[in-house]
């Protein structure tokens, strides 16, 4: 079982601090599990997902020339792929859209200049 980044792996937690949680992966090897990478929300307490001895599913993330091993275990979660959009599915050409910018624009613009004018006495307005 070699450990390489980005390669999935059992392990048992071994020790939690409030940094995170060391997890053996085997044949002597021990990772870290930082507080962010437990889950996907925020993790205020690590002590609230994890508990020493608990079997956790784990990603390599990362592994330093020292031989520290970072792991996920919310990047290890098999997650359903997005489906992809299809290209060919609401593809508008450049300009239908800015022929619709520019009629937006312009009848914001009249919309504008029909408010501001009334406010400040129009066109007609008289001065006595």
């Amino acid at each position: 079982m070699s450990i390489e980044v980005g390669s999935k792996l059992q392990g048992k937690v071994t020790g939690i601090t409030n940094f995170g949680a060391f997890v053996e992966l085997g044949e002597g090897k021990t990772g870290l599990v930082h507080i962010s990478e437990v889950a996907d929300n925020y993790v205020k307490d690590i002590n609230d997902h994890l508990s020493v001895g608990d079997e956790v599913k784990v990603k390599v993330i990362n592994v330093e020339k020292d031989g520290k091993i970072g792991l996920s275990i919310k990047k290890a979660k098999d997650r359903p792929k997005r489906p992809q959009r299809d290209s060919r599915e609401r593809t508008e050409s450049f300009e239908s859209k800015m022929n619709r910018f520019l009629k937006d624009s312009e009848d914001r613009l009249a919309s504008l200049k029909k408010h501001t004018e009334s406010k400040r006495g129009g066109r007609g307005a008289k001065r006595g």
